[in-house]
């Protein structure tokens, strides 16, 4: 059209930038509305086989792009992305269970997982029951007619058993039992799920994948087309859309994420040996060590351990003094989550988190970051002393 008015030209400008462009970062592209070039590609368009685009809460080249690299990572196929960790989770929940189905949980669980457990119990009459992380190929006593899911994670967040998934995932394929795996530990790296019989690969982008602390992101990866429509419907069902600013800063991280998770890995096992030495810990809880439960199990399948461990204090330390403790570090600052450049520490009430939890004292959480471990060595050492 010539003779535009100014702010139809504003709005409507000729100029389109010349091809042939191209960068190593991926670009950025923003959209909610998607346009279409006539009406019989908008009427033929199909948002689940990502090979045309529909709406922005369907994707656009930069989350397809981020959801391609990040299935690549884990060896699978498909991904979908979500919000946050727990967003993804719940995609998960929602695309295989219904009223009157029965899923099987871990006890030692994320614990956000564990209350939206009990939520579908609660409000959807799905039964949720948990099991001994350990458990292995015993949980096939467990499965029920209406046993539909089976959550696990290799190894839980916080007291670090490692499950046999080889075991569980044996015992649900021979009852037509799916099983999903929260990976996020492992960030995909030093651990292949669906090379143990997992069906469903959930992670936290917001740890290593993002490195920066400061994405909140998750995703769900497949190798099965079948499984992967069920979850691209739950996806779009609960308007499971992420920002492609967000998607952008996950990708930038990525081609770093090796490097650093590996840092991490090994900065965690010298501080780590250094704490197991301390008359303070009574139980070094890393799978990396001989006496965490299923470190066998971790020594078979895993390449790695990252930056994630935790500890029992002595119990003739009270949990006033163990506060005190992470209340005295510097360095570690408290807070959840991992993944970032910053160490971290936080106390939990294990106790009151696990049915039968034989252990006693206070457990700490430790991520160690990418800061000189001689440095942090010398902050855990100065707060042991307030004890």
């Amino acid at each position: 059209m010539k003779n535009k008015a100014p702010q139809t030209a504003i709005i409507h400008s000729d100029y389109k930038a010349p091809e042939g462009f191209a960068a190593f970062p991926q670009a950025i592209h923003h959209a909610s509305t998607i346009i279409f070039k006539d009406v019989a590609a908008l009427r033929s368009g199909e948002w689940k086989d990502k090979n045309s685009y529909t709406y922005g809460l369907h994707g656009t080249p930069t989350t397809f792009t981020l959801e391609a690299r990040i299935a690549e990572i884990e060896g699978g196929e498909r991904c979908l992305l979500a919000p946050s960790g727990l967003a993804a989770i719940a995609m998960v929940d929602f695309a295989f269970l219904q009223t009157g189905d029965d899923v099987l949980l871990p006890d030692n669980i994320y614990n956000p997982n564990r209350v939206l457990g009990n939520w579908l119990q609660e409000a959807f009459n799905i039964t949720a029951r948990y099991y001994d992380p350990l458990i292995g190929a015993g949980i096939a006593e467990l499965i029920l007619p209406n046993t539909k899911l089976i959550w696990t994670e290799a190894p839980g967040s916080v007291s670090m058993e490692v499950p046999d998934l080889r075991a569980i995932c044996a015992a649900a394929k021979a009852k037509g039992v799916l099983v999903a795996l929260d990976n996020t530990w492992s960030a995909g790296l030093a651990l292949r799920p669906f090379d143990l019989g997992v069906d469903i690969s959930m992670q936290a982008l917001t740890k290593y994948q993002s490195g920066g602390s400061d994405v909140l992101m998750g995703a769900v990866i497949t190798r099965d087309r079948e499984l992967h429509d069920k979850l691209a419907n739950a996806h779009m069902r609960l308007g499971l859309g992420v920002g492609a600013d967000d998607a952008y800063l996950v990708m930038r991280g990525l081609p770093t994420m090796k490097l650093r998770f590996e840092a991490h890995d090994a900065s965690a096992l010298k501080v780590a040996e250094w704490l197991k030495k301390r008359p303070e810990i009574s139980t070094m809880l890393h799978p990396a060590f001989e006496d965490c439960p299923g470190h066998e199990v971790w020594k078979r399948d895993f390449t790695g351990a990252g930056g994630l461990f935790s500890v029992l204090f002595d119990e003739r330390y009270t949990e006033e003094q163990t506060d005190r403790f992470v209340d005295a570090l510097k360095l570690f600052k408290i807070g959840y989550s991992w993944g970032g450049a910053n160490s971290l520490c936080v106390p939990y009430r294990i106790q009151a988190m696990r049915r039968g939890w034989q252990h006693g004292g206070t457990l700490v959480r430790f991520y160690v970051g990418l800061e000189d471990t001689a440095d942090l060595i010398a902050d855990i050492e100065q707060a042991l002393a307030q004890l």
